[in-house]
């Protein structure tokens, strides 16, 4: 009897639970390439190359190993374009016995793959996802037995859940579980900053890139220099560049930004990570046991680890407990449509320019980058938070739904009334300046609060806080912002408000239909 094992383009990892247990004599591995995935959002072509490139890859692995794989490519001329589609053809030519699938990672392919069973005739096995720490279920446990989700505390049990950074008698390596504060040095002039490991294309990823650069033509981002892992052997040869060069400064810079450096000392892993070329606890592992070797100090290890096994976990538990509803929150009632430029990166705020430039050439931007610039300027702005989550979805190599509607609805848009984040993460020009050298090279003055060469931020921060004075004075992690708006005189409010409405109305809505 013939199991069907559909395995989809972000669950490229030997060890899937679909695998695991099924003998590769009795079943059938289904991979499919399919336009609807494509096109759902028009993604950077650089993540529709690199997905494409890995599942060939990961295909070829799986032959290697005795599996059967039946391989559906984009350019297939019988290609239904859809999961749906495929798997109907699929059971048709395999006739099999039962469907078992791992848990997908959005809530749209859920939806679909509920359907199958009815549609079928068979039974579809769907199996937890544990490469994930955290179970869905095992989540919403936690969180339902809380007033308010704090992520530092689902972070602890995260780390005494896998022993990570912790010491014998049960408590964190240093005797602090969150050295965040000594994570937010400016850059410094001089600085060395490593490359991730490149990687150049074989002729499989060759084929793949020719495809999309036909295909997607009229798609975001750039192709050339592709130069990402797409195996899970490349993967861990990148990790391991990672945690011997950039790894030991990584904490204390992660912060910053610096004109025309596009990687710092960030790792860059996160498209293997979320396609499954790496696992999260191969990825926090390798910073824990550099750490116990005296390669790199605390702040970095627990910074890096923080990231994976803290948020990471976290905002894939809130996405499954808040969807589909957050999908649609905008409790700031913000209606703007996204300015151009997010495409173009034609503005003249440096900032922004640069974060655009990155995301354009590698489909990459780090953390920064993307909250406290990009995201911070649009929820300033009051830029609708689902064009915002759309522009995310597309732009990023690393960007699937369930990692990146959380980050950007809640936690940067703060379109979720604070479910997330207890206070949006908004900052004026100052945080910029200390955090990078851009505003020295900008041609906007950071120093000057309003007027035509003033920073736009300046104003549009105090524009935001006023706009939104009823929802926010009361928080109490804002009450310092507010105690500063109170002290000014009338005339000096008034400036700002004035300066950022005019700012606003230069603004150019992007073109309509840009995301599908």
């Amino acid at each position: 009897m013939t199991i069907l094992i559909p395995i989809l383009g972000d669950q490229l990892t030997h060890d899937l639970a679909a695998l695991r247990d099924a003998p590769p004599s009795d079943a059938v591995v289904l991979m499919m390439e399919v336009a609807d995935e494509t096109t759902y959002v028009r993604h950077h072509k650089r993540k529709i190359a690199l997905i494409l490139s890995a599942m060939r890859h990961f295909a070829d692995e799986l032959r290697g190993r005795g599996w059967t794989v039946d391989y559906i490519r984009l350019d297939d001329p019988d290609n239904s374009g859809s999961f749906t589609g495929e798997v109907a053809r699929a059971v048709e030519r395999h006739r099999p016995s039962a469907i078992r699938i791992v848990e997908p990672g959005e809530w749209r392919v859920k939806m679909m793959i509920g359907g199958w069973a009815k549609r079928f005739g068979i039974p579809v096995d769907i199996l937890v996802d544990d490469r994930f720490l955290c179970g869905i279920l095992e989540f919403q446990t936690w969180a339902q037995a809380r007033n308010d989700l704090v992520m530092e505390y689902f972070y602890r049990e995260m780390r005494r859940k896998t022993g990570l950074l912790m010491t014998a008698d049960g408590q964190p390596e240093g005797g602090q579980w969150n050295l965040d504060k000594d994570n937010r040095a400016p850059p410094k002039h001089g600085l060395n900053y490593p490359e991730p490991m490149h990687f150049a294309p074989d002729e499989t990823t060759r084929d793949v890139i020719a495809l999309v650069a036909e295909r997607f033509a009229g798609h975001f981002g750039r192709l050339e220099k592709f130069a990402l892992p797409v195996t899970a052997g490349q993967a861990r040869r990148a990790l391991a560049h990672f945690v011997r060069t950039a790894l030991p400064d990584f904490g204390t810079y992660q912060d910053a930004m610096v004109t025309g450096q596009d990687w710092l000392y960030h790792s860059w892993l996160s498209p293997a990570l979320n396609l499954g070329l790496l696992t999260p606890l191969e990825v926090a592992g390798a910073a824990a046991r550099a750490y116990h070797a005296g390669d790199v100090p605390l702040n970095a290890a627990e910074g890096f680890i923080r990231q994976i096994i803290g948020w990471r976990e976290y905002v894939r538990g809130y996405y499954w407990m808040e969807m589909p509803d957050v999908a649609a929150a905008n409790a700031l009632g913000a209606t703007r449509p996204l300015p151009e430029f997010y495409w173009t990166g034609e503005t003249d705020m440096l900032c922004l320019a640069e974060a655009i430039r990155n995301t354009r050439d590698h489909g990459y931007a780090h953390h920064i980058q993307r909250l406290m610039v990009l995201g911070n300027f649009a929820m300033l702005a009051g830029v609708r938070p689902q064009d915002v989550a759309d522009w995310f979805l597309v732009v990023y190599a690393d960007a699937y739904e369930w990692v990146e509607l959380p980050n950007v609805i809640g936690m940067s848009q703060h379109a979720d009334a604070g479910r997330l984040a207890t206070k949006p993460y908004a900052g004026g020009g100052a945080y910029i300046d200390r955090m990078s050298d851009h505003c020295g090279r900008c041609r906007y003055d950071v120093k000057q609060k309003v007027g035509p060469d003033a920073c736009p931020f300046n104003a549009l921060y105090w524009d935001f806080l006023a706009r939104h004075e009823r929802r926010f004075r009361r928080n109490r992690r804002m009450v310092h912002m507010y105690s500063n708006w109170d002290r000014m005189k009338p005339e000096v409010r008034d400036a700002y408000r004035a300066n950022a409405s005019a700012f606003l109305d230069t603004l150019e809505p992007a073109a309509v239909g840009w995301a599908k």
